[in-house]
């Protein structure tokens, strides 16, 4: 089918085809694959080694809660401020600063001889990772409306396959020392930056002057989404940030739940991430796109939500069938393969939708909302699993089942979207659909 006549000129750095993500569009989408690639392995080079690094320094299982809730709370205050600065300033500069400052971050995880530092690291990692929002921005900016989901898939895929590799080369760097997986993450990070200040391109268009008259307040964008949970754009917010936090607050006690009930160490680790890393990439490079055009985004959203709260509220079973550890252990790897698969075709779809529904002009700052909504439920997350931890080791598994029940509920709020009319709209613009959420339905997806 040929593309259909857009209504006015088409951005030199959108693809326009309705099928395919083709020219500049798809070399722009290469390189920041790249980008995240290489990010994500040095982020999960230190990742899964947090809770063991912090336990050895002393720190309780709330307390682990708090550390990794560090991270969150500096994207949560950092993120819609990056994405207003993409807004005014360009992506590009943006997400270079981002990894210049993961790089000194890794480098303090490096120096970490305290509880204290490691704190500072992940601050200062936390405001970092603040430009996932203009990340999704970069995305929206080349890549036509109908693709988007698809290129966000594989974006979110090159980040799953830096999940697959980052968390053995942390194990087995721990051979060197417990400073070696911060030195190898820091350099790996200043590889990236010098690499893409060379080949990343800004995908901003110089002209687009209604992103340059976008002056909606920041805080009038947070509390617009806060006080209307069911507008358009506001109720996919909150699903996204209700599936993050039930995803975080399963993360956040996976490597102590994991030592403690199958006597995983820092040297074994890794190879589950590895094991959800893989399975991440299958969903997001291979499966999310014939997903989507199979069921829509809002059926796709839909599915990754049963698959979260199915999959946290029976992942404490196996510890407790009568059989031997490695039976125990595959039937785990069984039961977890559902995490990927749920964030897979939740987070992605979820994001699209966003992105569509966006005003002109304000795609980064409403992707930073988002961010800072989901920067609010990765800081919650792991406190209150990390304590309920402490009292009962199945417990956070089935409270994040139960909030992702919660979060399948409002997206039945959520109508399928409506075919668009010809012509592509500019960039950062909202789509003109008609899709809004009204009154419950019941639809299957088709």
């Amino acid at each position: 089918m040929e593309p259909p006549a857009p209504a006015g000129p088409a951005s030199p750095n959108r693809s326009t085809h309705p099928t395919s993500i083709r020219g500049a569009a798809a070399r722009q989408l290469w390189v920041l694959m790249a980008t995240v690639f290489v990010d994500m392995i040095g982020f999960t080079i230190v990742l899964p080694l947090l809770p063991f690094y912090a336990t050895r320094f002393g720190a309780k299982p709330a307390m682990v809660g708090v550390l990794i809730s560090a991270f969150a709370f500096a994207q949560l205050v950092t993120s819609p401020f990056w994405g207003r600065l993409s807004d005014r300033y360009g992506r590009r500069p943006m997400i270079l600063t981002g990894l210049v400052l993961s790089a000194i971050a890794y480098v303090v995880f490096g120096l970490a001889h305290s509880l204290l530092l490691l704190f500072l690291s992940r601050l200062v990692q936390g405001m970092g990772s603040g430009t996932t929002g203009v990340v999704q921005a970069y995305v929206s900016d080349s890549i036509a409306p109908e693709e988007r989901a698809k290129a966000l898939g594989w974006v979110t895929a090159a980040t799953s396959l830096g999940v697959t590799i980052g968390p053995v080369i942390g194990s087995f760097s721990t051979v060197l020392g417990p400073s070696a997986p911060g030195y190898l993450a820091a350099a790996l990070c200043i590889a990236n930056v010098l690499s893409a200040a060379r080949w990343l391109p800004e995908s901003k268009p110089k002209d687009d002057g209604a992103q340059a008259r976008s002056e909606r307040p920041l805080a009038g964008a947070l509390w617009e989404v806060f006080t209307h949970p069911t507008s358009a754009v506001g109720s996919l917010i909150w699903i996204y940030a209700i599936g993050m936090m039930a995803f975080m607050a399963m993360n956040g006690v996976l490597a102590l739940y994991l030592k403690q009930e199958y006597a995983v160490n820092e040297r074994t680790i890794g190879w589950f991430y590895t094991y959800v890393g893989a399975i991440g990439v299958v969903m997001r490079a291979i499966l999310l796109g014939p997903a989507v055009r199979r069921f829509g985004e809002v059926g796709v959203m839909r599915l990754g939500t049963l698959s979260l709260a199915f999959g946290m509220a029976v992942l404490p079973l196996p510890a407790w069938l009568p059989a031997s550890m490695g039976v125990r252990i595959v039937c785990f790897a069984l039961v977890l393969l559902l995490m990927p698969v749920g964030t897979a075709l939740l987070f992605p779809s979820t994001t699209a939708l966003v992105s569509r529904r966006s005003p002109r002009g304000e795609t980064g700052q409403l992707m930073g909302v988002q961010q800072a909504f989901g920067g609010v439920s990765r800081l919650l997350g792991p406190i209150w699993s990390t304590a309920l931890f402490g009292w009962r080791v199945a417990a956070p598994f089935w409270v994040a089942g139960a909030l992702m029940m919660g979060g399948r509920l409002l997206t039945l709020r959520i109508e399928r979207e409506a075919t668009p009319p010809p012509g592509p709209p500019g960039p950062g613009r909202a789509e003109p659909l008609d899709a809004i959420v009204r009154e419950p339905v019941a639809t299957h997806p088709t």
